[in-house]
């Protein structure tokens, strides 16, 4: 398989628009970690819908509140579900967030199922919905 990515690395590789998304999820996840509620929202558009109605105010609350509750955060991905629909795209995923005072090991941990929605704004990918799901 390594020969054949090897020999075709544009059949190998994430397209260009695929990549871009990868990265900006993994921003959103260093953002979480680290904290930065700047960077966190920076990809969220404006017009955003989440679980339960939640808007883009309320999602910032939530990380707020989250961030107050926890000294330290883990964000663990499972693997990225990337399907493009021209300037729209659909990530699914599982995630593992821990949180706690910043001992060891984390206090608290919840394993979800996230569905997020994405639209295309100019060149930068915008997070328009998300939809999660608690699995334990």
């Amino acid at each position: 398989m390594l020969l054949l990515c090897a020999l075709l690395p544009a059949a190998c590789a994430k397209s260009e628009p695929e990549a871009v998304l990868r990265e900006t999820v993994a921003a959103m996840q260093q953002a979480v970690e680290s904290r930065d509620i700047v960077a966190l929202m920076r990809p969220v558009a404006e017009d955003f819908v989440g679980s339960g109605g939640l808007d883009r105010d309320g999602l910032q609350r939530l990380a707020r509140l989250q961030f107050l509750r926890h000294a330290s955060i883990g964000v663990h991905l499972g693997p990225l579900n990337v399907e493009l629909f021209g300037d729209r795209a659909r990530v699914r995923f599982t995630v593992v967030l821990t949180g706690g005072a910043g001992g060891l090991l984390p206090e608290t941990g919840q394993l979800y199922d996230v569905d997020t929605g994405w639209r295309l704004d100019g060149d930068r990918w915008r997070l328009v919905s998300a939809v999660w799901q608690a699995k334990l």
